[in-house]
């Protein structure tokens, strides 16, 4: 494998093409089953005598393991064959999801929760370095668009087929099915990814950047921020929505089967809209630190305006539009977020740096449950929840714009790389 620290500017064959949907299904199956849980919380919390702050716990748990596991995973995904990591994280997270639907009380729970971490830590070095290697600069931004897409469309799927699960069959058949369905994903991945050159090719030891080289570069501390704050946006959404959309604004379970999806939808739409125009943008010209930075800077910025007035309005018609435009604007930046670690980083890095980020990204996970739970026990209402989320937001939009520099390869000075065969 070539040592640059930029893939390649080629065609990307439809085979490729094939394996980066089927990345994208992998995602959405992984928000799907780390998000049932916010679907199923109320029923679960009645039937276990839970309380809000035991929800949130529940709610966090997954992220202790899957930020603390985010630098194992990526030096295992840059050192090995990304291939069998992938699947064999896939292959844990699914079977912890289906445990969850026979677990007796709140340890299990919390122990399988801290399972599915553990597999879940894989999914998004596994992506980073497999598209900084086979994609080129110009066609990143839609490649993580789409891996985005289905990052924001498996909460919505959740939302629709966990809730009308729920309401027929109860939440333990939830777990179960999704869990046992999600196994099926990895006939396809043995099938055709192993016909990938810019995979295969992957199956080398690499000795090169590590991971304080990395935490040196001031860029890297910038995105670090940057996707702690915005990802305790994302986390918010994720896992108190549905509970927002039951406690607050009074809909039914139906009901927020129904609809509650909407939001991630529009995040999904913003995601294709956002990698598709910054892509077309650098393709006219454009360089890629003015077009990242545009989409994520006022994606972030953008986000918070119009989400804060989501929470006090009080119709529930105009509160959930806002909501839904907040999320559109948020896919603008979303989409372009991993793209701006992939060229910084390089092929030779990307599972490191994307380690390590998604490591400080996911620490919101564990806090923005907690958090919004004693918000909530506290002062009885979303409002000042809410209100945290924006602060948060900007924080994101300014650490991309004034730390994060030029959006182009760093450079590893003394730090060798070496390739050898398997």
């Amino acid at each position: 494998m070539a040592t640059s620290t930029a893939a390649p500017a080629r065609v990307v064959s439809r085979l490729e093409w094939f394996v980066l949907i089927l990345l994208v299904f992998s995602v959405a199956i992984n928000y799907v089953d780390r998000g049932i849980l916010s679907v199923t919380g109320v029923a679960l919390s009645q039937e276990l005598s839970l309380k809000p702050h035991q929800l949130g716990f529940l709610l966090s748990a997954f992220f202790w393991t899957y930020a603390g596991f985010q630098l194992i995973s990526g030096w295992l995904i840059d050192r090995y064959n990304v291939l069998l990591v992938f699947a064999a994280g896939f292959a844990i997270w699914s079977t912890a999801t289906a445990l969850t639907g026979v677990a007796k009380g709140f340890a299990a729970l919390f122990v399988l929760r801290l399972l599915l971490g553990i597999g879940e830590s894989v999914a998004y070095p596994s992506c980073s370095k497999i598209i900084a290697a086979g994609f080129p600069e110009r066609q990143r931004g839609v490649a993580n668009g789409l891996i985005d897409v289905g990052c924001k469309l498996g909460p919505a799927a959740g939302m629709i087929v966990g809730g009308l699960i729920l309401v027929r069959y109860g939440w333990r058949m939830v777990f179960l099915s999704i869990g046992i369905a999600s196994l099926l994903w990895l006939i396809p991945w043995f099938i055709a990814a192993p016909k990938i050159g810019s995979i295969t090719s992957m199956r080398a030891r690499y000795k090169g950047p590590g991971f304080l080289d990395i935490l040196a570069k001031k860029d890297a501390w910038g995105t670090l921020l940057g996707l702690f704050c915005s990802n305790y946006a994302w986390y918010f959404m994720l896992t108190w929505l549905p509970q927002y959309l039951l406690m607050e604004r009074h809909y039914s379970t139906r009901m927020m089967a129904l609809t509650g999806w909407l939001p991630f939808c529009a995040t999904a739409a913003g995601a294709t809209v956002g990698g598709f125009l910054s892509d077309a943008w650098i393709r006219r010209g454009a360089s890629p630190t003015l077009a990242r930075k545009t989409f994520v800077v006022g994606g972030m910025t953008g986000c918070a305006v119009f989400l804060l007035p989501a929470a006090v309005v009080g119709d529930q018609l105009a509160a959930m539009s806002l909501l839904i435009l907040a999320a559109f604007i948020y896919g603008l930046y979303s989409s372009n977020l991993w793209t701006i670690t992939q060229t910084l980083a390089g092929a030779v890095a990307a599972g490191k740096w994307t380690g390590i980020q998604n490591c400080a990204g996911n620490l919101a996970g564990i806090a923005a449950p907690v958090v919004t739970g004693f918000i909530v026990e506290r002062t009885g209402s979303f409002y000042f929840a809410f209100v945290w989320v924006c602060v948060n937001l900007v924080i994101s939009a300014a650490s991309y714009l004034f730390i994060v520099g030029r959006v182009e390869p760093v450079s590893w000075g003394r730090a060798r790389v070496r390739a050898a065969s398997l």
